[in-house]
């Protein structure tokens, strides 16, 4: 591995950066092919996940490929789907070499190909550069096709002392406008928007991304055991964005019925005795395709899936302001009666966002 290769490959990681919320099932992919020391072709997956990053960039490159390096942040696909196969791309464009950041584990590559397509074409193959970065952005990805669910990301806007709204329920703003836009665009990068039905009752919220227009509207996913849920906003606005409804098998023909004819579409999953299974409608999630899961609340749902091990970053956006210990607690309770046993993250980042702070945690 060289600096010249780390340096192209953190241009393809920046490239498939921009898919990401975009492509699912597909992962983001980036792709920078390079010529005598030249870019001569970039690509990343597009919107709905075709054209791959390597197709993109090979049209872009044109003759300028034959003899080229290709820089790509996943192994190339090497079998036959919806289109032909990337390696086989790379191959016919006369790539000489190709540097990939880790291997495709998915089952329809893993132990079979291993760049073999690439290699007994003749094509030099690297593998294992930037490895680190390249699956931490690619996380959802890995987390569906090794875990079984989604990557899910928690965000909670707090007071400094950990409230989300007084005891009366009044909660706008605790954080400011700049904080708000920032969710917006976070929003933007996650397959999916989550919120219980408790936070849906109460606010009857959108979940889209309104403070610009994305490529790709996120799916808003409310899990509402009963499917007890407010008609306005939600049904309302299910052209603008898809609308998955996650229910219980004691749902009501009557509401089921009418959320099918607003247009939602429903997901049953299996209950605990405190509600859905989370585990369960996790599972149910990365089934229907879904590989980044953007949580926003509420308390008890959240509590639920950090309970049962299902969070994988935190999103924290604090406050300079003091609620006291009468307002609303962020997280419902957890039950836990041993400090060890509490969730750890890692801190990963922070940043001033407005007059709020941003930090963002990982588990482990």
């Amino acid at each position: 591995m060289t600096e010249e290769d780390r340096r192209y490959m953190r241009l393809a990681l920046a490239l498939a950066a921009r898919g990401l919320g975009n492509v699912w099932p597909n992962p983001a992919v980036g792709c920078v092919i390079v010529s005598d020391g030249r870019i001569v072709g970039r690509g990343w997956t597009q919107p709905g996940g075709r054209p791959h990053a390597e197709r993109r960039a090979l049209d872009q490159a044109g003759a300028a490929a034959r003899g080229a390096t290709a820089y790509v942040t996943l192994e190339p696909c090497a079998h036959y789907g919806k289109t032909p196969p990337c390696s086989q791309a790379l191959i016919e464009n006369g790539i000489a070499r190709v540097v990939s950041a880790h291997e495709d584990p998915d089952p329809r590559v893993a132990g079979r190909w291993r760049h073999a397509m690439l290699r007994n074409a003749g094509i030099a193959v690297d593998t294992g550069v930037l490895e680190a970065e390249a699956r931490a952005q690619q996380s959802g990805f890995l987390s569906r096709l090794e875990r079984g669910r989604p990557w899910v990301a928690l965000k909670l806007a707090t007071s400094f002392d950990g409230r989300i709204a007084l005891a009366n329920g009044q909660s706008q703003w605790i954080t400011s406008a700049p904080a708000r836009a920032a969710v917006h665009a976070l929003r933007a990068q996650y397959d999916a928007v989550l919120v219980g039905g408790g936070t849906a009752r109460a606010d009857d919220p959108l979940l889209t991304v309104r403070t610009f227009t994305p490529l790709r509207q996120p799916v808003r996913v409310i899990a509402s055991t009963r499917l007890n849920l407010p008609r306005a906003k939600l049904a309302a606005s299910v052209d603008t964005a898809p609308l998955w409804l996650a229910h219980g098998p004691h749902a009501s023909e009557e509401a089921r019925t009418w959320w099918q004819n607003a247009g939602a579409d429903l997901l049953p999953v299996p209950t605990t005795a405190s509600g859905l299974d989370p585990v369960a409608l996790m599972g149910t999630l990365a089934g229907n395709g879904l590989t980044r899961v953007f949580c926003e609340g509420g308390g008890l749902f959240a509590a639920s899936l950090l309970q049962a091990g299902l969070v994988d970053e935190l999103i924290g956006f604090t406050a300079g302001i003091v609620l006291g210990g009468d307002a609303r607690a962020a997280l419902g309770p957890i039950g836990l009666s041993q400090l060890d046993n509490a969730p750890r993250f890692r801190l990963q980042e922070t940043q001033v966002i407005g007059t709020d702070i941003l930090h963002r945690w990982r588990i482990g």
